[in-house]
């Protein structure tokens, strides 16, 4: 039969906590970064990507129906001048 080792047996669970508590540390120092960064993305005044998206897509809806009304624009005819407003 094997006896166990008392000083491996707790060297084991302060390794195993020390793992648990660095997880730990670099989930908190992740945290504290992406905070940092948003931060300063705010002082910056920086958009996120899907925000820029959007706007990139609104603005192309509205050159092309900038372009639509010019096209009609075009199209139609302009009235001819009215000899009254001429005269006024």
């Amino acid at each position: 039969m094997q006896s166990q080792n008392p000083f491996l047996d707790e060297f084991a669970k302060l390794t195993n906590a020390a793992l648990g508590l660095a997880q730990a540390a670099g989930e908190e120092a992740k945290t504290a970064f992406r905070a940092q960064a948003d931060k300063m993305a705010t002082d910056f005044d920086l958009i996120r990507r899907d925000e820029f998206e959007a706007v990139k897509a609104e603005l192309a809806a509205l050159r092309e129906e900038v372009a639509s009304l010019k096209a009609a624009a075009k199209t139609t005819k302009p009235k001819a001048a009215n000899g009254d407003a001429a005269r006024a």
